[in-house]
This record gives C-alpha cells, structure tokens and sequence, in this order.
C-alpha cells in the first residue's frame, strides 16, 4: 500500500520540528507514504508571472502557514504504528521527483562559511529541466542535478520542546547529506510514540560543504519505506548506500564532528564483523573515507564512507 501525503498549510510546519505536534498521516511499520514538498518563502520565489511552474499549494502555505522559527517547510509529521523511544526508524529513500522547473540559492548576510568575504545578501533563480535532469547557471554552466532532501528527520526528545529545523542533530533533520539519494536508507533513532518523520529542504543539486548557506532550494517529491526496527538500537543517525555505510556527526566544531563519525563507524564495523576496535580503527585509517557534509547550519557535519564489500566476512 502506497500512502499519498500532500504539502498543504494543514500538513506542513514552517521552521521547526516538535514532538507534540499532531501527526498528518499514521501508516503501519513497513508501508510506503509519497510525500510532496515545496521550497522557500515568498521572499525567494520568483514573480508569478516569470513563466515557471508552481506547486499548487505553494501560496496557500505561505498565506496561512505560521512561521514559527527560521526553517524550513517540512511536510509531515508521519507517525508509524508500534514505534517507540529506543527504536530506529528505517528509511528507505525509493524515489524522489522534482516538482517544479525552477530553484534558487540565496547568500545571505552573516551566514555561510566566508561571511566576512560575501557581506550582502543575493538571491538567484536557477531554471530547471526535469527532462534533462539539468539546470542552467547565469554565466551558461549547465549542472547536472542529482535531487535529494536536505531534511529529513523525526521528532526530536520530547523534552527539548519545539527546535528549529536549521541545526541537525541526533533525530536528524537538516542533514545536508547529498549522498542520501534515491536508493539509499537513513536511519533515525526514535524519540517519541510513532516516531513522526518529516521532510523538506529539498535540493536539485548540492557540493560537499553547501558553502555560500544554500543549494538548489526546490520543491521535491519522494517515495519513502518507513520501518520501525527494534533490532538496530543506534543512538545517531547512520546510512547506507548500495555500496557504503555511512555515519555521521554534528556539532560547531568540525573536529569533534570528525571525532563523531569516526567513533561511530568503528562501533559499526566491530557490531557487524567482530573485529577488534584497533583494527576497525585500523581499517578507517585505510580505507574509510571522512567528508565535510555541510559547514553552514549552526551544527557543522562530517560523514564517514565505508565500502561494505569491505565488511562482509564475519570474523570468528
């Protein structure tokens, strides 16, 4: 059974997660939900009458749609049956579809990782073609798109009230991972009843690092698998690709980001092969791989890629 979840001011929270925050739709553990997104306030649209598309809901959202704290709008939360605190919450990313011909990237003053090189605020319209799957920057660079959500994420611990969605932290959120494409799975600890997934921020196209704050902001479709799994217990989020497990950390700095994933990856490789922790830490020196995800929401990110052909004999 597919589940179909549409953007709507009914249906979106505008800058902030909270796990008292009634759910949209409650599908069961296992089931697929389709969820629209939409992009942007209207100060980063362009003109209705420029000639590019819109989702429909768009201005309905921004007319009714209180916004709460500085973020993004996310569409959710999706409750899934039988998930509780202590559960890991599997996302299988199935599909994701562009919903509009258009993006923008902003500048924005005091914000991005050269604020002090780049003192004023800009903001650029980026055409779009789905068919192609390319857009086309000012200076005539043609850019091909590899579209992900720049937020996904659950309710955070009931006891930290309602936070905005810019900082990622351990229920995920603004992850920025552009490795977190169609064909990949996120895992999400779980804080609270039903877990209540939402998503947003969608992005076109994305560099390791997000520089100047923003991507290709657009409006995204996608096609999720949410299982509860009571088997995982992990305490931070984590991912794999069809090729790499990833871990990841969080926090201002990026060495303790580094430290993070780092940690994680050698707790994952020792659960998954029983080989000691020296020679995990061993192998990660050899053939893991740590990259700057974002250095742009507040929590700075770094991620660890490790391949899982690596990892597939059981030790002992």
């Amino acid at each position: 059974m597919t589940h179909h979840l549409k953007a709507s001011p009914e249906t979106c929270a505008w800058g902030y997660f909270d796990a008292t925050l009634e759910p949209a739709l409650e599908i069961q553990s296992g089931e697929v939900v389709r969820i629209e997104t939409v992009s942007g306030g209207p100060e980063q649209i362009p003109a209705r009458d420029s000639g590019y598309d819109f989702p429909p809901e768009l201005f309905d959202i921004h007319a009714r749609s209180e916004r709460q704290l500085p973020g993004h709008i996310l569409t959710g939360p999706v409750a899934v049956a039988g998930a509780q605190p202590g559960d890991v919450l599997e996302v299988d990313i199935l599909d994701i579809q562009l919903r509009q011909n258009w993006g923008w990237n902003m500048i924005r003053p005091l914000a991005g990782t050269l604020p002090e090189d780049f003192p004023n605020g800009r903001i650029v319209t980026i055409p779009l073609d789905r068919n192609a799957m390319t857009a086309r920057l000012s200076w005539g660079l043609t850019l091909p798109l590899n579209p992900f959500f720049g937020v996904m994420g659950v309710a955070p611990p009931p006891n930290w009230g309602r936070i905005s969605t810019i900082q990622p932290r351990a229920h995920g959120g603004n992850i920025d991972n552009k490795e977190l494409i169609a064909g990949t799975k996120l895992f999400l600890p779980v804080f609270t009843h039903g877990a209540l997934f939402s998503c947003g921020d969608g992005h076109a196209a994305q560099g390791d690092g997000e520089v100047c704050v923003t991507a290709i902001e657009t409006a995204l479709e996608g096609t999720f698998r949410l299982t509860v799994r009571k088997d995982l217990g992990f305490a931070y989020p984590r991912a794999q690709t069809p090729t790499h497990l990833i871990t990841m950390g969080m926090h201002e700095d990026l060495d303790r980001c580094a430290e993070m994933a780092l940690r994680d990856m050698i707790a994952w490789i020792v659960a998954r092969t029983g080989l000691a922790p020296e020679d995990a830490y061993m192998l990660c020196s050899l053939a893991g791989d740590l990259r700057v995800t974002q250095t742009v929401n507040g929590n700075k990110g770094i991620h660890m890629m490790m391949e899982t052909k690596l990892l597939n004999r059981k030790i002992g």
